[in-house]
């Protein structure tokens, strides 16, 4: 029985994500008993370099052309497309080029990248000063200042991503407006109460890109014959991808079983009842793939097997088969992720944001592996801590982590590790720096952790020894009420202490923020603002994104809303998709109005700009809001909103 694991677009592209290495390596220690042949394949890595090439580029040059000379000069032509159309054949030209260059399979091109005369420039260039002219030779300021004058290869893959993503806009604004990266028709799966715009999407006529993919998949099956297909669907963006995949297989390949999993599946399918979804897929399996796969694998080999939450339609009719006996397979027992199978050869490194954190995420190749399953704190009141991948706890030990360790460095030949954790321990963190140091294994790693105050400089220091450098973490709100209320077990002080300490210890550090909270006032809003720059100044963070809170389904804000002030508004009939729940916060503040401001604030901070000015400046008025509504007047300067009132001195207090 030949088995297909599947990653559907869109996802990162600079390295696999684990789903499908993860449940190979374990279904490998099943091959021969089930008599399996498993194999992998990344459909977003494949879809992005087919869409990225020279005959693709051809292809959309010449039917946007086509429909601009149909539609005339009435037509408004968005920027992104005009610079396309006015330069094609020198982005048909150099589109295959850039992207070995982002491979780092052709690095003597950076010196002509830099030069500012090979690719051409669209508007995501807009924000650096023109290409120099013969009388004009310096280098770019911004550029300079980012990079020095020695790192021409960094600068070339900053300006080869901007040239990406000004093909990506084209892509988007002119062919598909679903076409993202990341978030590749989002829209359709986030909390989609109804499957019927997913299912329009899928049945209407099909875009460049729909027929693209649906090439690609059929080159897939085709190659690999497959018995099985699993496709994984870590995240909305994935969805449309995956069904589109299924949509194709199940034309082509009518008896190959399909089966749909992932993380989206775990949080938003929770009470699927829409039966029209298994007009594409066979099964849909919730939670940790190894024992529902295990288990419907065992059945479809012809053995007696019960499933374990697995949903299958009958008599048209959604039922989720689950057998209570059947426990999940102990972490000890999963196996060895394995990226074989996957070309790690061509995944792509973008450097789209000068944010040293940033680069991380989107920029060179990352081996991953966990600590352990789940996490070991599982109270904060915005996490789905009531499902699976959070609430079951399950360390496997050091000496396994570094079994695996050591087999990824030999099939891939890097040693680079992204810990994949909810939030890492940080005993095990701490075991693993001690066993790395005492083995003499020079290892890479960074990942998420919680700001326990476990984490002393002494801690840090052993960390960084280890090979640790950077970590990122939740402060959230910055406010000690709101941290208090929303049971995230850390205070603005222990934040500042942790924070410096890693910094100390030369470890970078990246803080994930949230506005929104329910009952947070903008006064609070500012506070926490105002203690955000402060960590910035003192040299604690180096990173970070404000997030807008959503209220979830399966977290204790969701399921107990009056506990936290808030009332959840009357969900429509959901028969698909279900996780970001409507409510209404009776304090009601402008978190839209604030959200704007902060972002402008923390862009700044993260460049080292603005740390010494009033965060009141951040927040433009709104011009429909009455001049007398909520400002406040300090000189000639007019505010619209209130001063802070945390001691301009406070995390100084906090570190002495």
């Amino acid at each position: 029985m030949r088995v297909l694991l599947v990653t559907p677009p869109m996802i990162q592209l600079n390295t696999p994500y684990p789903a499908t290495a993860y449940l190979t390596g374990f279904l490998r220690l099943h091959e021969t008993r089930l008599g399996l042949k498993v194999t992998q394949a990344d459909a977003s890595l494949s879809l992005f370099l087919r869409l990225f090439s020279a005959p693709l580029l051809a292809r959309m040059s010449k039917e946007l052309d086509l429909r601009a000379r149909k539609l005339g000069k009435r037509a408004a032509v968005p920027p992104s497309i005009k610079q396309f159309l006015a330069h094609a054949e020198r982005y048909i030209d150099t589109v295959e080029p850039a992207i070995r260059f982002l491979q780092g399979r052709d690095p003597s091109l950076a010196f002509r990248i830099i030069g500012r005369s090979f690719l051409p420039e669209g508007p995501r260039f807009e924000h650096l000063s023109p290409p120099p002219t013969a009388e004009q030779a310096a280098l770019d300021e911004q550029l300079l200042s980012a990079f020095g004058t020695m790192g021409s290869t960094e600068q070339a893959r900053y300006l080869a991503s901007l040239y990406i993503d000004d093909l990506a806009d084209v892509w988007r604004q002119g062919i598909d407006p679903r076409f993202e990266f990341a978030r590749y028709g989002e829209r359709l799966a986030a909390s989609a109460g109804s499957f019927e715009p997913l299912h329009e999407a899928l049945a209407g006529e099909p875009t460049l890109i729909d027929t693209t993919l649906d090439e690609l998949t059929l080159e897939l099956v085709n190659s690999s014959q497959p018995d099985v297909v699993a496709l994984t669907t870590p995240f909305p963006g994935n969805v449309y991808g995956a069904f589109r995949m299924a949509r194709a297989i199940r034309a082509a390949r009518p008896k190959t079983t399909l089966i749909l999993g992932g993380g989206w599946v775990n949080t938003e399918l929770r009470g699927l009842r829409e039966p029209r979804v298994f007009d594409y897929f066979d099964y849909v399996t919730l939670d940790d793939g190894e024992r529902p796969l295990l288990n419907l694998l065992t059945r479809l080999s012809g053995r007696r097997s019960s499933l374990v939450r697995t949903y299958v339609r009958r008599d048209n009719v959604v039922v989720l088969e689950n057998d209570m006996t059947q426990h999940d397979i102990a972490q000890r027992d999963t196996g060895i992720p394995t990226y074989e199978g996957l070309p790690l050869e061509q995944y792509v490194s973008l450097l789209e944001m000068l944010n040293p954190m940033h680069r991380l995420w989107s920029d060179g190749r990352w081996n991953k592996i966990t600590l352990a399953h789940g996490c070991y704190w599982k109270k904060c009141s915005f996490c789905d801590v009531s499902l699976d991948y959070i609430g079951r706890y399950d360390r496997p030990g050091t000496d396994l982590v570094m079994e695996r360790i050591r087999a990824l460095i030999k099939e891939t030949g890097q040693t680079g590790f992204h810990l994949v954790d909810e939030a890492a321990p940080p005993a095990a963190m701490g075991a693993l720096a001690k066993r790395l140091i005492a083995e003499n294994l020079q290892v890479t790693w960074w990942g998420n952790i919680r700001f326990e105050k476990a984490f002393t400089p002494v801690h840090c220091r052993l960390l960084a020894d280890g090979g640790c450098v950077a970590v990122s973490g939740g402060l959230e709100v910055a406010s000690d009420r709101l941290l208090e209320l929303m049971k995230k077990g850390v205070t603005v002080e222990q934040v500042a202490r942790v924070t410096r300490a890693f910094t100390d210890a030369g470890i970078m550090v990246h803080a994930y923020l949230m506005y929104g909270f329910p009952t947070e006032t903008t006064q609070d809003t500012i506070d926490a603002l105002d203690r955000v720059r402060q960590l910035f100044a003192a040299g604690c963070i180096q990173s970070a994104y404000w997030h807008r809170f959503a209220a979830t389904a399966h977290s204790p804000i969701g399921l107990h809303p009056a506990k936290y002030g808030i009332t959840l508004r009357p969900p429509p009939n959901i028969t698909f998709a279900h996780n970001d729940l409507q409510f209404d916060d009776p304090v009601g503040t402008d978190h839209d109005f604030l959200g704007i401001g902060l972002r402008k604030a923390l862009y700044s901070y993260m460049l080292g700009a603005g740390l010494d000015q009033d965060v009141r400046l951040w927040f433009e008025p709104p011009e429909d809001r009455p001049r007398s509504a909520g400002r406040q007047r300090r000189g000639a300067v007019s505010y619209a909103v209130p001063a802070t009132t945390v001691p301009p001195d406070l995390i100084e207090q906090c570190l002495a």
